[in-house]
């Protein structure tokens, strides 16, 4: 697979590792991808999913999904979506997981690059209300490591988890580590 080789030559040239694994048994989950703080996360996530050989998906805006580009981010793993109708896009995500043999949905709690005390829940819910745990994927990049870290099953006590979640990224540094979870 190009993409795969295209990947290892991208993390050798950085010093880049992978570091954990998603156990082959895990069929469908959501995964959050933190810390978040950079245009380079994406191409680092997407490298090391590769290399894990994880078919990992994440939720675009659909507008973004015209031309090459459109046919480009398909390619790797985009899932339109359509928040003009003001339709629920947990709703969306449990749906796609629910009719999916195998699916990892990868999203960005945060939302943005900048720092964000808040992270959206739409996570959290979307693997309560389908039934899936939460892999805790991170780029780290003062040890210039991507990988996975614990897999969470939600309890239902939201802001609980969400904090004990947090504990996990507090020890991951983004590439601007003052935008990261504090």
């Amino acid at each position: 697979m190009i993409a795969k080789f295209l990947s290892r030559i991208i993390f050798k040239i950085y010093g880049w590792h992978v570091a954990g694994h998603i156990p082959p048994d895990l069929k469908k989950s959501m995964m959050i991808a933190a810390p978040h703080t950079s245009n380079w996360d994406f191409l680092f996530a997407r490298c090391a999913f590769y290399l894990m050989d994880v078919d990992v998906r994440y939720t675009i805006k659909k507008e973004a999904m015209v031309g090459p580009l459109g046919w480009l981010l398909k390619k790797m793993g985009a899932l339109p979506v359509d928040r003009s109708r003001n339709n629920s896009l947990v709703s969306s995500m449990v749906n796609i997981l629910n009719n999916s043999e195998r699916m990892v949905i990868m999203i960005t709690p945060e939302g943005t690059r900048k720092y964000q005390p808040r992270w959206r829940k739409g996570f959290y819910y979307t693997a309560l209300e389908a039934k899936v745990p939460i892999i805790l994927g991170y780029l780290d990049y003062p040890k210039k490591e991507a990988g996975v870290g614990p897999i969470f099953y939600p309890t239902g006590d939201v802001e609980g988890d969400i904090e004990k979640i947090k504990d996990f990224y507090r020890t991951k540094k983004g590439k601007y580590p003052e935008q990261g979870v504090r």
